[in-house]
């Protein structure tokens, strides 16, 4: 696919620390080259303004999506076609959906769009659908699971997941077993129609038991549900910020954990992860505030490149690029594909 770079007038406004210094090293390299052919002064300028040099691309191929969550302002009027034109250009090769309507761009089939995505060289990896609701129409695992899992089928999908959080009945051990069983439900149901269940986390799940303060309840999801029947889509932004606010327990006694360490036990459970940055900033109670990727402050030359060193596993992992709020959401689907495949592997 090609890659199309367009000017972003408000990106002086926007860069990090980080980026800032990173256009400064790019403008002096450009000066000094200036006597070079442009296809070589313009990659000696993208690698300095990545600041990551030579090496082999972090980001495995045709392995970036990206959650259309981030896009849906643009989703809901401009339609998929303008979007995945968009998303074209930028070099994505997947896309996860957060709902399959289009807003006032008018209705459009599960046909449609499948074959809107791979006209645009897009493949749909998964969707995210509510785990459960009071009303028993819902579009829910809890109240509709053929429907969702009919619907994840008509569009070609692997894996087919939700972003709620666990916490149907509490926030208790027992609560966490009963909503363990019910994931494992549907991810029975979904291997048997040849697709994987999985969940995406927040920050919540890395809690402590209301009734057993010294006891994870994220450890507890997982030894409960089935290897083979659920998986999970790691959230790295909503796992870090889970590292700043439970790495002590209830009663103050340290309890820290590292994100990584989980993939790095259990690299199979994780088939997805969505890549969100975020700056550091003990002031927030979160610990981070929500920027671009390539912005903030989580190493993901480092992340990802531990995940897909591991043997066998260079490929069989799917990075989606996110922003739950992006100030212009083409500007950030852009520049967080452009960070990502800049990124290299130290040599």
């Amino acid at each position: 696919m090609s890659r199309t770079h367009h000017p972003d007038p408000e990106l002086a406004h926007r860069l990090s620390r980080r980026g800032m210094l990173g256009v400064a090293a790019g403008a002096t390299v450009a000066a000094l080259l200036g006597t070079a052919a442009p296809a070589q002064a313009a990659a000696a300028t993208e690698a300095a303004t990545a600041g990551k040099g030579r090496g082999r691309p972090v980001l495995p191929p045709g392995r970036l999506g990206i959650q259309l969550y981030s896009l849906r302002d643009k989703v809901s009027t401009l339609g998929f076609a303008p979007v995945f034109a968009e998303l074209e250009k930028y070099g994505y090769d997947e896309v996860e959906f957060a709902g399959y309507t289009q807003g006032s761009a008018g209705p459009i089939t599960l046909a449609q769009l499948k074959r809107l995505a791979r006209n645009h060289g897009l493949t749909p990896i998964g969707s995210h659908v509510g785990y459960y609701s009071d009303d028993p129409n819902a579009y829910t695992f809890a109240q509709n699971l053929d429907k969702v899992l009919d619907d994840a089928q008509a569009l070609g999908l692997k894996h087919i997941g939700t972003a709620s959080g666990p916490f149907r009945y509490g926030t208790t051990v027992d609560a966490m077993k009963r909503a363990a069983e019910e994931f494992n439900t549907y991810g029975s149901a979904a291997r048997a129609r040849g697709m994987k269940f999985y969940q995406h986390n927040h920050s919540e799940e890395f809690a402590f038991a209301s009734d057993k303060p010294h006891v994870r309840l994220y450890d507890v999801l997982l030894r409960e549900t089935d290897p083979g029947l659920v998986y999970l889509e790691m959230d790295i932004f909503w796992a870090y910020v889970a590292q700043f606010r439970f790495s002590k327990r209830p009663d103050g006694t340290p309890a820290p954990f590292e994100p990584l360490d989980y993939v790095l036990r259990r690299p199979n459970r994780y088939p997805l992860f969505h890549v969100k940055d975020g700056e550091s900033d003990p002031s927030n109670p979160f610990g981070y505030r929500m920027v671009d990727v390539g912005d903030g402050d989580i190493d993901y030359q480092k992340f990802i490149s531990a995940v897909t060193r591991l043997k066998g596993h260079r490929l069989a992992h799917h990075w989606q690029a996110e922003h739950d709020n992006p100030t212009e959401s083409f500007t950030f689907a852009r520049r967080s594909s452009e960070h990502l495949h800049a990124l290299r592997e130290k040599c």
